[in-house]
């Protein structure tokens, strides 16, 4: 039997670092990021959608989304945030179900999915590992990684599960208060539990 093992952390958690982590294992990942990105391609019905809920601005001239300016809208306005969730997370979840459906042959796979907890993925996985680090550390790694200022980072926080709430969906997880060596050695060993757990 497939493993479903879904993988979160907050941002500047060492998330995607995990997921490289458990890649060089060979292990096979499904990526909520890249679904999304792909669900709003041109031609696609949720870049159709986004465009009537928002308006056609948010639109390039070549007719690509237009990232930054979407961000602008949602970034300081809950309910537009919540608007272009409800119309991407349907999206996100039914290719992720279909994704998985068509992996019957490892023995476990990984789905990193940023807002796991938020949106409630937790039903459709046997597994979640959350990637935990120190509050002031997530605000240090964002600060130098993405030059944003304090206030910023702290407005994305907001917006995410409580470290407390993420830790407490978890059925394991991985402690990147440390260095990355340590991260590493703690994937080994998760890594080989979940093999095991495969085979039971």
């Amino acid at each position: 039997m497939t493993l479903k093992v879904g993988l979160t952390g907050g941002i500047g958690s060492g998330k995607s670092t995990a997921v490289d982590g458990f890649r060089a294992l060979g292990i096979t990942i499904i990526d909520a990021d890249q679904i999304a990105k792909s669900i709003v391609a041109p031609g696609e019905s949720a870049l159709q959608q986004i465009a009537d809920c928002f308006g056609a601005e948010i639109l390039l001239a070549n007719g690509e989304l237009n990232r930054k300016a979407l961000k602008d809208i949602v970034f300081n306005d809950p309910d537009a945030l919540e608007k272009l969730e409800n119309i991407l997370h349907p999206q996100i979840r039914l290719e992720i179900e279909s994704q998985i459906s068509r992996l019957k042959s490892e023995p476990y796979i990984i789905i990193d999915i940023p807002l796991l907890v938020e949106k409630n993925y937790q039903k459709i996985l046997d597994y979640i590992i959350v990637v935990d680090c120190l509050p002031e550390q997530q605000i240090e790694r964002v600060r130098q990684r993405d030059k944003l200022n304090d206030a910023s980072i702290q407005k994305i926080m907001q917006t995410q599960a409580s470290r407390e709430d993420r830790n407490k969906a978890a059925t394991h997880i991985l402690d990147n208060s440390s260095d990355k060596a340590s991260l590493l050695e703690q994937i080994k060993t998760l890594h080989d539990t979940f093999l095991r757990l495969s085979k039971q």
